[in-house]
């Protein structure tokens, strides 16, 4: 096995605590293509879980599965060991699964704070918002500078519209969303994609504010570096099923990238979810 590369993130007291999330024998079929195999998943508190595999592996059919998008043919999902049964993403976010998708679903037209209450805006009070439903923009405002302030996100008003903003802004723009309304669970698709080094650097510090807020995160990406900064764990995907579970600081890299390929094999324990 090759030295690590990286310093592996602070230990963190996830080994052994109940799964936030868990997935058991997922199955779900295309026709006669099989997207997942019996596919096992396990995302502990206040972690960050980094899910990799090559095109084709089904980590996005497995994430869909997660986020409510995709209702699977067999397996079960389970919350904090409860068993739940999603049909739509309604249902995910209702139990406080958010996911910030890689095309953001953003509105570039609308404000920040328009954005950030998408869906789940609030109401003037009284006959205003029940009879004529109005919006309260002034309470979305203030909600929305504190949830950026929260996290650091250095955008002067809430009032801008969203197509104002910087790649890497915008992602900042869904990342607070997320976070908002997030209560167990984030997952976050590929949040660095076609974002430049400093703009990824800052996508990759809200994650770390995320998960140090015990907000647990799901991280779909296949950027390497990102994943071995930040990543707690890393899930590596395989022909439709969990292939390995390893730690950055117990794996490089290569490894990592060879057992994605399935060029290595995987110990026992990281076949059967790691440490």
């Amino acid at each position: 096995m090759n030295a690590p590369v990286d310093q592996p993130p602070a230990d963190r007291p996830t080994a052994g605590q109940a799964p936030v999330l868990e997935a058991r024998g997922l199955v779900k079929r295309y026709g006669s293509v099989t997207a997942i195999n019996g596919a096992d998943f396990e995302l502990r508190p206040a972690e960050v879980l980094a899910v990799i595999g090559d095109n084709g592996a089904g980590k996005s059919s497995l994430i869909k599965v997660l986020a409510g998008a995709v209702v699977p043919d067999s397996g079960q999902l389970l919350m904090s060991g409860e068993p739940v049964h999603f049909r739509n993403t309604r249902d995910a976010r209702a139990h406080g699964i958010e996911t910030v998708y890689q095309d953001l679903a953003v509105i570039p037209a609308l404000d920040i704070a328009s954005n950030v209450f998408l869906g789940r805006e609030v109401r003037r009070k009284g006959l205003a918002g029940k009879l004529f439903r109005r919006l309260d923009m002034p309470e979305m405002r203030r909600q929305s500078s504190e949830h950026l302030a929260d996290l650091k996100i250095g955008i002067k008003s809430v009032n801008q519209a969203v197509e104002t903003l910087s790649g890497g802004q915008r992602q900042g723009v869904a990342v607070v969303r997320s976070a908002a309304f997030g209560r167990r669970v984030i997952i976050m698709d590929e949040p660095t994609a076609a974002l430049g080094v400093r703009e990824s650097g800052m996508v990759v510090d809200l994650i770390k504010q995320i998960r140090d807020r015990g907000i647990p995160v799901v991280l779909i990406s296949h950027d390497m570096p990102h994943v071995f900064e930040v990543a707690d764990r890393i899930h590596v995907h395989r022909l439709g099923q969990r292939a390995a579970v390893v730690r950055p600081g117990e794996r490089s890299m290569s490894d990592v990238v060879a057992l994605m390929t399935g060029a290595t094999e995987p110990t026992e324990q990281e076949r059967a979810g790691g440490s």
